[in-house]
């Protein structure tokens, strides 16, 4: 799966100049996770990511290239959660690294492809404790407030970004995940915000495929996109091939 991989290669270079914070990815230093939503009221917050005006991105990437995800890790770029005194723009990407989906059996690859699209999934599931996160797949906008308590028992975008990484794993078909959380002021906001539509775009068309599309390249809507994204062309056609065996 590879569909992504340009996005990926663009996607670590928005953080900014300064060099990122990297932490090895502990389950023992995962943040205590609630199991289900959390309410932290505005007297109780200690500031929020995104909040405001303040940019909000969130998307995430799939590929099964070691070269550009080989580990587990969280990155850190600009300030982290003890650091900040107040609301501030925010960026967080998740990179996932898949085993190899290709099979000769349609029926195997399509819920290789179906589970590939549940995955960003996942982030509906994570509920660090004091860490409350609002997201919208529409916008690609996810805001979080952070209670003061959490912020004095020591939260830390290495310990959310680890019990997000416990939680992909439980995913059979994941093999590396790398969380990147980003707050630096001279980061690339708008920069992600693109990306963010570039993946929906492809997640779409995805979606759309595998529901059987003509074709008729002439007449698909579709085309812009399998004209841009390497590898989405042949994945249509193939899709079609194997509808009219």
């Amino acid at each position: 799966m590879e569909l992504y991989n340009s996005i990926i290669e663009q996607a670590v270079k928005l953080g900014g100049a300064a060099a990122p914070k990297r932490y090895a990815y502990d389950p023992a230093k995962a943040w205590p996770d609630s199991g289900e939503f959390e309410l932290v009221m505005l007297r109780d917050a200690a500031y929020e990511l995104g909040g405001g005006n303040h940019s909000a991105v969130n998307f995430t990437c799939v590929t099964t290239s070691p070269k550009l995800i080989d580990r587990d890790e969280i990155v850190v770029y600009g300030p982290d959660l003890n650091e900040l005194r107040g609301d501030s723009d925010y960026i967080r990407i998740t990179l996932l690294r898949v085993g190899d989906i290709e099979s000769d059996d349609e029926n195997d690859t399509e819920q290789a492809f179906r589970a590939i699209q549940d995955m960003d999934f996942v982030k509906y599931h994570v509920f660090p404790k004091g860490y409350m996160i609002r997201t919208s797949s529409e916008s690609s906008r996810e805001q979080v407030r952070i209670s003061k308590e959490a912020v004095r028992d020591g939260v830390s975008f290495e310990r959310i970004g680890a019990d997000f990484i416990r939680q992909y794993k439980k995913n059979i078909y994941i093999l590396n995940v790398r969380m990147i959380f980003i707050t630096a002021p001279d980061a690339d906001y708008s920069g992600a915000k693109k990306l963010a539509k570039n993946v929906k775009d492809i997640t779409l068309s995805l979606t759309k495929i595998l529901e059987g599309m003509p074709t008729d390249c002439g007449s698909c809507q579709l085309k812009p996109i399998c004209d841009e994204v390497e590898g989405m062309k042949e994945l249509h056609f193939g899709k079609e091939k194997h509808t009219t065996e």
